[in-house]
């Protein structure tokens, strides 16, 4: 590896928001760019805050240019290429909501489940842009994960009241085992997304340092894999699980 620098780069060294640095070797840990003073502490600005916001820029453009074109659509012409993406992603999360959530509730989610598909798995694929992707940080997960399980009990207390904490004490020898099961759900979230998030990220890592400057046009194939297919496949198992916990939450029909 370039200049001895170690694999796993532990602290906050500066780096760049790739993959692969050929001066300095190969870094998957996250590196700090910029420290500054936040209510007397030391704040890092992080090659993961940089690589976010990157994606949320993307997804707020991408956002802004739909709005656009909806809004200037004529009804009366047929839609154009672009406008014809917009409502397959709206009709896809929409039925995809309504049929895991039913049809009275699922429209309510779709919004929140539509926005993290799309931050997962934009997040999941910048490895193709040479970008780290934020979802290799556990921060980032566990996040996601809270939000989600403040989505779960709001609702259970908002449709089963006072069901939703006594039936953890059902049967009362396995309450200890029923606590654990539901504080085990924000970490077995967040630990499957990052953990296949960071072992691509790794992998791709390891092949960059060993072939340098060979590396042109075979691993686009474990690009393809790790970055695309892998950083698909989680997406939808962590918004899966997100609507499947919420959905258990909801009265009975």
């Amino acid at each position: 590896m370039g200049n001895g620098s170690s694999l796993l780069s532990a602290g906050f060294a500066g780096g760049n928001l790739l993959q692969m640095s050929s001066d300095e070797g190969v870094s998957v840990g996250v590196n700090g760019f910029l420290q500054y003073k936040f209510f007397g502490q030391e704040v890092w600005l992080t090659t993961t805050t940089i690589c976010m916001l990157i994606v949320i820029l993307a997804l707020v453009v991408f956002a802004l240019i739909a709005n656009r074109v909806i809004r200037k659509a004529d009804p009366e012409k047929a839609p154009g290429p672009f406008l014809n993406v917009i409502e397959y992603m709206v009709d896809a999360i929409d039925n995809l909501t309504k049929t895991n959530m039913g049809e009275k509730h699922g429209g309510k989610f779709a919004n929140y489940i539509g926005t993290i598909f799309c931050f997962i798995l934009l997040a999941n694929i910048s490895g193709l842009f040479g970008l780290r992707p934020p979802t290799a940080d556990y921060g980032v997960t566990f996040g996601l994960a809270i939000i989600t399980f403040v989505l779960i009990h709001y609702n259970g207390f908002k449709y089963q009241k006072s069901k939703h904490i006594t039936n953890l004490f059902k049967p009362a020898l396995l309450t200890p085992i029923n606590i654990i099961g539901e504080l085990a759900t924000p970490l077995s979230m967040s630990l499957r997304l990052f953990g296949n998030v960071l072992s691509g990220t790794v992998m791709m890592a390891l092949i960059y340092g060993l072939i340098g400057k060979f590396a042109i046009i075979w691993p686009s194939v474990l690009h393809g894999y790790f970055d695309v297919f892998s950083g698909a496949i989680q997406t939808y198992v962590f918004s899966m699980l997100t609507m499947v916990f919420i959905s258990n939450t909801f009265e009975e029909e």
